[in-house]
């Protein structure tokens, strides 16, 4: 359903993909659209736009060669199911859910169904201990956890009243993701959420100090986020890679947000262990258009044989840390 939000949200996207390349313009001539007073990302822009769209939202490769895709009209039923699954279990409006998961279809499917209920999404990194869980479930208030089974050992000291939802194998206590499946897809009603409404909890990394707990509105990301799509020169039908981690606002920024706000495919390459070569045989063969990657990526990348050349690669990007002016060089040549 298409609202007033859509069309104004619409009009600031593309005033700046129609000003890419041109920054003075864009600063002199940009101005954050008027999103009234209910704004919901799933339901205002993602919905509004990917319904009916059979193109490729989501493309997850794995290094053994297998390869899942799943269309933005396919993720939009997919997510109205989980919502509707999650609402029958307990999950409503104003619920701070962590969602402890990798790069798999569950991930995004489960972001876009808890905004959809108006809940509160807590972006949790696999990599966390039982000490790190307990924190966070106490000090973000969690009423809900989602996870892999694998990692359901990590919550059996974690004390709280929180529901338990397992995604994979059956696990004693858990209820089980799956059940999702059997769920109506039917569109879910608007939370009726205000812009202002919490949106995102994100921990900070902890290097210097005890990890913070920041609060995203309903707009800091999905609108603020316009900008990043500036920056990593995002166009509708691009096919996006980020190097990033699920849980970490780096992989909400440009694994969610800016590449489904302009229409883009999220790529993903899962692997145990960085392979250069492996890399960027994947960037040539699916056709990926925009890259973005940290330093110490790239630093491995130049190491490797670049003499296949870009393939189709017209935007790269390097994030996180200033980038070694050698590198650059090399990159460029």
């Amino acid at each position: 359903m298409t609202t007033t939000a859509t069309e104004n949200y619409r009009a600031a996207r593309d005033q700046l993909l129609a000003l890419r390349g041109e920054h003075a313009r864009a600063v002199a001539e940009f101005s954050w659209p008027d999103l009234g007073d209910r704004f919901n990302w799933a339901h205002d822009w993602f919905d509004a736009y990917a319904r009916d769209d059979q193109g490729t939202a989501l493309w997850i490769a794995e290094a053994d060669g297998s390869e899942a895709r799943y269309t933005f009209a396919e993720v939009v039923r997919r997510s109205d199911q989980v919502a509707r699954w999650l609402s029958s279990v307990g999950v409503g409006r104003g619920d701070r859910v962590v969602l402890m998961l990798g790069n798999q279809v569950q991930l995004w499917e489960s972001m876009l169904a808890v905004m959809k209920l108006g809940a509160v999404i807590m972006p949790t990194t696999t990599a966390l201990g039982p000490a790190d869980l307990v924190d966070r479930i106490e000090r973000g208030g969690a009423a809900h956890v989602v996870a892999n089974a694998v990692d359901t050992p990590k919550f059996a000291g974690v004390p709280g009243d929180y529901t338990r939802i397992a995604v994979g194998d059956p696990v004693e206590g858990w209820l089980p993701y799956a059940a999702a499946d059997e769920v109506d897809d039917a569109p879910v009603e608007h939370p009726g959420t205000a812009p202002g409404d919490p949106l995102l909890l994100y921990f900070t990394s902890g290097t210097t100090s005890r990890p913070k707990l920041v609060e995203h509105t309903q707009v800091s990301y999905p609108l603020g986020h316009l900008s990043t799509v500036y920056w990593l020169g995002l166009q509708p039908g691009d096919v996006h890679l980020n190097i990033s981690s699920p849980g970490w606002a780096k992989h909400a920024w440009s694994c969610f947000f800016a590449p489904w706000i302009t229409g883009a495919t999220i790529y993903l390459y899962n692997y145990a262990r960085f392979d250069a070569p492996a890399l960027l045989d994947r960037i040539r063969s699916a056709g990926v258009t925009t890259f973005c990657a940290p330093p110490t990526v790239w630093r491995m990348l130049i190491q490797a044989d670049l003499s296949g050349g870009p393939g189709a690669l017209r935007e790269v990007i390097a994030a996180g840390e200033p980038l070694n002016p050698e590198v650059i060089s090399q990159v460029e040549k």
